[in-house]
C-alpha cells in the first residue's frame, strides 16, 4: 500500500509492484502468451519446483508460484501468464 501511495497509483498497478519487486532482488522474464504454444500455470508450476515466482496474468491479475505450488483466489492452473518474476538466489 504504502509503495503505491508513493507512486500515486493503486498497489496492483504494475508501475507500482513490478519496481516493489525488482527492488527487493526479483527481475522479470517474459513467457510465450500465445497458442499452440501455451504455456499455462499449471505448466509453470511443474518447472519450476523450487523457489518463488510472481506471475503476471492478462488483466491485471498476479499470482504467486512457490515450490511447485500455485497460491491464488482461484484454480488458475490452465490460465496463460504473460511474465513472471523470480528472486534472485546470493
Amino acid at each position: 500500500m504504502l509503495e503505491g501511495f508513493l507512486r500515486g497509483d493503486l498497489p496492483n498497478a504494475d508501475s507500482v509492484w513490478g519496481p516493489y519487486l525488482r527492488k527487493h532482488g526479483f527481475t522479470r522474464h517474459l513467457l510465450p502468451d500465445a497458442c499452440p504454444d501455451c504455456y499455462t500455470v499449471a505448466d509453470f508450476a511443474a518447472d519450476y519446483p523450487q523457489g518463488t515466482y510472481i506471475l503476471s496474468m492478462p488483466g491485471r491479475h498476479v499470482l504467486c508460484v512457490q515450490d511447485g505450488r500455485w497460491h491464488d483466489s482461484w484454480d488458475s492452473g490452465g490460465e496463460i501468464p504473460v511474465y513472471y518474476w523470480s528472486e534472485e538466489r546470493r
